[in-house]
């Protein structure tokens, strides 16, 4: 197992803990033959009845994961008409049953508008939100009492992609990290007045890595982070770099990959590439007129 990032098909049915635990349990056995073992975790959860890409973050670049929250991802969400649950999905407990049989397309489209750009949502309580350092859905299952405070999430843009009303329709939505497709369900049927759920869910791209439907692919190098400015080095500045020491401005070249226009800029650090390998993420410092390249992030060994 090689250091970098791996787009992975996660199916439905296992957490995006357990999909880790599998490439832990790979990477143990690589240590046992004489390999390192290297840091592992995902770049975002998945909820186990939702499938779709996973990242897996394995080695320099589990120091990457916060640098992936800022960047579109795409899901393609089932909306039920008719019912609302606790947990937003199949599996809760009934708490609103409406009819549904009023609604209509132009309806649907109606309803969008509102939650577009930057909004305040409330969470399922049946969410990984922490409370006190704990998820919230670990105190539901304990039978707590859970009420989450609103979060501001962004959401670019919402097209639907077909209806079979009044039982269900399906809709595309791009958005930043942190939103969630299960309340956006929730909140519609509440809109409506009709009640509703999510029943189920494929994220289909985060940034500029689709799902790769099976097997796993890994990025590394100059395809790590392509929404970000990046800077060739010199072995010398490679050296000065390894070392602490800023480096001068250069040539920072704009990103490989832009996101969708009107969405909120990234605004990640330079990405700092020797010899086919992102070696360190680094910031602007200095005064004006001397303005210079300090580390923002060592990746010993580069990725």
């Amino acid at each position: 197992m090689l250091p970098g990032i791996y787009l992975v098909h996660k199916p439905k049915g296992p957490t995006s803990f357990e999909i880790v635990r599998g490439f832990g349990d790979e990477a143990a056995r690589e240590a046992l033959g004489g390999q390192k073992k290297l840091p592992l975790c995902h770049g975002g959860t998945l909820d186990p009845f939702a499938e779709g890409l996973l990242l897996l973050l394995v080695g320099q670049a589990t120091r990457l994961m916060e640098l992936l929250h800022a960047v579109p991802k795409v899901y393609v969400a089932q909306i039920a008409w008719g019912l609302e649950t606790d947990t937003c999905n199949p599996f809760g407990v009934e708490v609103l049953r409406a009819d549904a049989t009023s609604l209509t397309p132009d309806a649907l489209e109606q309803a969008i508008p509102a939650f577009l750009g930057w909004r305040d949502q409330v969470p399922p309580a049946t969410s990984a939100k922490k409370i006190g350092g704990e998820p919230a859905y670990k105190k539901v299952m304990r039978g707590e009492h859970v009420e989450l405070p609103p979060s501001k999430v962004y959401l670019h843009s919402a097209r639907w992609l077909s209806h079979d009303l009044p039982r269900s329709s399906r809709l595309e939505i791009v958005c930043r990290g942190g939103y969630y497709v299960r309340a956006l369900a929730r909140d519609l049927g509440r809109t409506l007045r009709c009640g509703a759920h999510l029943s189920a869910l494929a994220r289909t791209a985060i940034g500029p890595w689709g799902d790769p439907a099976e097997g796993r692919v890994l990025v590394q190098g100059e395809g790590l982070l392509p929404w970000c400015r990046s800077r060739r080095l010199q072995a010398s500045e490679a050296e000065d770099l390894r070392k602490g020491r800023p480096i001068s401005l250069g040539e920072v070249r704009p990103a490989d990959w832009a996101v969708p226009a009107g969405f909120p800029d990234p605004q990640g650090p330079i990405r700092a590439l020797y010899e086919g390998r992102l070696v360190a993420l680094l910031r602007e410092a200095g005064e004006a007129g001397e303005a210079k390249l300090a580390t923002f992030a060592n990746l010993r060994g580069g990725l």
